[in-house]
């Protein structure tokens, strides 16, 4: 479609004298387009064109016209709506209760995902498309999205999912005239198509094995089966968690998080040589050669950091999964970088807000940042052909229900 700018620059727009005149004539030119649609869609409602005998008897008939005062990108315009007798022609171009263009609340929406504050927005809409609507009325085109929210959150899920990647993201949010830290918990599950699909948010407390077990269960609720593989970062009793949901899925404690948590308290002197002795356990060639680079890497820095050892060993089981996969397999489950990649967009969505002032607001806002972060997810993973074939032959009889 072409651009206002567009026509203002084209040979059409050389017959009139200066803008303001063009700016007019589509004004007039919206104008009577959307009452024709207006009209056209009462024809589809009632069943008959505007003085066919068809409408005779028919038990409803057009009843008029009211005026609508709309808000668009030609500023305010007052708008015609057809009626009818029964009171039952709700318009799709025009909602009720609706006084602005679709167009305009997609716009709100969408810069509203992207950070913006309710003010900027509404300072954005005079500047660049001079039309004038108030913080309130933003807000309230924006709480709309909080019935979008709850379709989502509760549709039905796959019944089976080949993995499942779990983290959280702490956010800043008003309760009780305080600021207090609340996690959103957030699930991404990958299809038996090789598609990824974020499977919910959930708002609670800092992050917990017991809320976990509340997502696990909610998602189970929506249809979820099994699960093959779950990747986790260590939170204390989370494999414990899955377990009792999920009793067969073999979970995958993220590596990257672990080298993080064993280099914590490291001195910086050490850090270098301590981290490229330790790469040597995640990327030995099977779970025998990580186990002997593990004692080999004790009798290094045992004497210093023995907590970092004791790290690796009491959580080997769930450090060491992925060894038991093809290489394939390997690089998508080691790490929890899939869900952190997508945390790092919300944040980056979300940044310009210090804090949030309710639970809804901060759901929503997080709601439209996954929108925006998972629009390229179209596609499935890179050699997914291959990495089905592996699960197939893996999970063959798991794959399916």
């Amino acid at each position: 479609m072409i651009s206002k700018e567009e026509l203002l620059n084209s040979d059409f727009a050389k017959q009139f004298k200066n803008g303001e005149e063009l700016d007019g004539f589509l004004k007039e030119l919206f104008v009577r387009g959307t009452e024709q649609i207006l009209n056209a869609e009462l024809d589809s409602h009632l069943g008959y064109d505007k003085h066919s005998k068809r409408g005779n008897n028919s038990g409803n008939s057009r009843n008029g016209t009211n005026k609508k005062r709309l808000k668009s990108e030609f500023g305010d315009i007052d708008i015609n709506v057809p009626r009818d007798r029964n009171s039952s022609f709700d318009p799709q171009i025009l909602p009720k209760r609706s006084c602005m263009r679709t167009g305009v609340e997609k716009l709100i929406i969408s810069l509203y995902a992207k950070g913006m504050s309710n003010s900027d927005i509404e300072q954005q809409l005079i500047e660049l498309y001079d039309i004038p609507l108030s913080t309130s009325t933003i807000s309230r085109v924006t709480d709309r999205v909080k019935e979008d929210v709850m379709e989502w959150q509760n549709r039905p899920l796959e019944e089976v999912y080949t993995v499942v990647w779990m983290d959280a993201i702490v956010f800043k949010v008003r309760e009780n005239s305080r600021i207090v830290n609340k996690a959103i918990y957030i699930a991404v599950g990958l299809t038996t198509t090789g598609h990824k699909e974020v499977l919910g948010l959930w708002l609670g407390k800092n992050e917990t094995s017991a809320f976990w077990m509340t997502v696990l269960t909610d998602m189970q609720a929506r249809g979820v089966k099994d699960i093959l593989i779950t990747c986790t970062d260590n939170l204390n009793g989370f494999t414990t968690t899955i377990q009792n949901i999920f009793p067969k899925s073999q979970t995958q404690i993220c590596v990257v998080h672990q080298i993080r948590n064993a280099c914590k308290y490291v001195s910086y002197k050490d850090r270098k040589a301590f981290t490229s002795d330790m790469k040597e356990i995640y990327t030995a060639p099977n779970q025998e050669a990580a186990c002997y680079a593990l004692d080999k890497f004790e009798e290094i820095w045992g004497s210093q950091y023995q907590y970092a050892i004791d790290s690796w060993r009491n959580n080997w089981t769930e450090l060491t999964t992925f060894f038991e996969f093809p290489l394939e397999i390997r690089k998508i489950i080691y790490t929890t970088n899939l869900i952190e990649n997508l945390n790092g967009k919300i944040r980056k969505y979300t940044k310009t807000k210090m804090s949030f002032p309710t639970d809804d607001a901060v759901t929503k806002s997080v709601y439209l940042a996954i929108n925006e972060a998972t629009k390229k997810w179209t596609r499935p993973i890179h050699n997914w052909s291959k990495i089905f074939g592996q699960f197939m032959i893996l999970f063959g009889d798991r794959m399916v229900i």
